[in-house]
């Protein structure tokens, strides 16, 4: 396709995007629940690509992603509540004199929990990143689990297990979907470059990248911290889509949802991960069905209960893992040249068929 053909596409597609999140966000479409949906879809968005950039381009197994997310959640918690709020909040032990001043506008507070995530991603990165494979899953899912419990037994900073709550809300999907935009696309700039191409040739084969001159461990390191950085992002943007968080929110469980998402998107592939966000996020919404009761006529249907919504969402899982091993979108990225001459195969493979058909009615006859 042509450069401006494919520029003016592209042009087209940004001002349809802005002009459906406008009239969703003013309430001219759809409802407060797609609203709700469609913001938890783009934070989710950001958390998987960051761990497909660990997992799927880097080829490492890493599942520390509720444990950075905590982090991002609770620094932007910590630093933005009301400060006349803060004493009806840390009702069991007193919030530390040393924060009770330090108020921080929402972005200084979700970057503080990113370079924290950051940094602690380099410390644990150094002697972990040396593992392989399942002990490396292990080991980050342990860590998550330990930032889950100094979280929980923090009570002057976090308070506690009770969580914290009135946490100022984000009021416009434009500022969350204007951060995922961003997160994503500092990612796919990561991927495209040098750093990121040294990361797929890790993925492919340790021992030839290292004999390229590949630093196995600088580049680990890098993909791990950067991946902790807006997986904390998210978490921040978590919790003032929430406006109220607690340690139990960030059970390694929460991990297996992204993971999920990756599967589902295709490992290695940044636009899948985000489609396969919001069609699973929708998925496990319109699901909810099957957990309420119901009853044709006076009968009671017995398998309608709680919990019947995961048992069908894992086996269309399993169906979609088993017929479509490399995801929705494999390592593919999306294109307009991908689906131009997507249409026009078809076309052509119409043609052929078209042309056979007629070949043997007139040889019948």
């Amino acid at each position: 396709m042509d450069k401006k053909i494919k520029f003016l596409c592209t042009v087209c597609l940004v001002a349809v995007a802005v002009i459906f999140l406008f009239a969703v966000d003013r309430g001219h479409l759809g409802s407060p629940y797609v609203k709700r949906i469609l913001n938890l879809s783009a934070i989710y968005a950001i958390v998987s690509v960051s761990m497909n950039l660990v997992n799927g381009f880097t080829g490492l197994f890493s599942l520390g992603q509720s444990g950075f997310m905590a982090i991002g959640a609770f620094s932007v918690a910590v630093f933005t509540i009301p400060k006349a709020s803060i004493k009806s909040i840390f009702y069991v032990e007193p919030m530390a004199p040393w924060l009770v001043e330090m108020r921080l506008p929402f972005v200084a507070a979700i970057l503080i929990g990113g370079l924290i995530a950051a940094v602690l991603a380099l410390l644990i990165g150094y002697p972990v990143l040396r593992l392989k494979s399942d002990y490396l899953a292990i080991a980050t899912l342990g860590f998550s689990e330990i930032i889950r419990i100094v979280l929980t037994n923090m009570p002057t900073i976090t308070n506690g297990a009770f969580g914290i709550k009135r946490i100022p809300p984000i009021t416009s999907m434009f500022t969350v979907f204007g951060i995922a935009a961003l997160c994503i696309g500092i990612m796919m700039l990561l991927i495209n470059s040098s750093y990121g191409r040294a990361f797929k040739a890790i993925r492919e084969d340790n021992v030839a990248a290292e004999a390229m001159g590949i630093n196995l461990t600088l580049h680990k390191e890098l993909a791990f911290s950067v991946s902790a950085f807006f997986s904390a992002i998210a978490g921040g943007l978590y919790a003032s889509f929430l406006t109220t968080i607690d340690p139990k929110q960030f059970y390694f469980t929460l991990t297996y949802n992204f993971l999920l998402i990756v599967v589902l998107g295709g490992m290695g592939s940044v636009t899948g991960t985000v489609l396969a966000s919001f069609v699973i996020t929708y998925g496990l919404e319109w699901l909810r069905f099957f957990d309420s009761p119901l009853m044709i006529g006076n009968i009671p249907v017995p398998l309608f209960r709680p919990g019947l919504r995961m048992v069908i969402f894992s086996i269309l899982l399993m169906l979609v893992v088993l017929f479509f091993r490399k995801g929705i979108m494999g390592t593919k990225e999306f294109s307009w040249d991908g689906i131009y001459f997507w249409f026009k195969d078809k076309k052509y493979r119409g043609l052929l068929k078209r042309k056979a058909g007629r070949k043997a009615g007139g040889s019948g006859a």
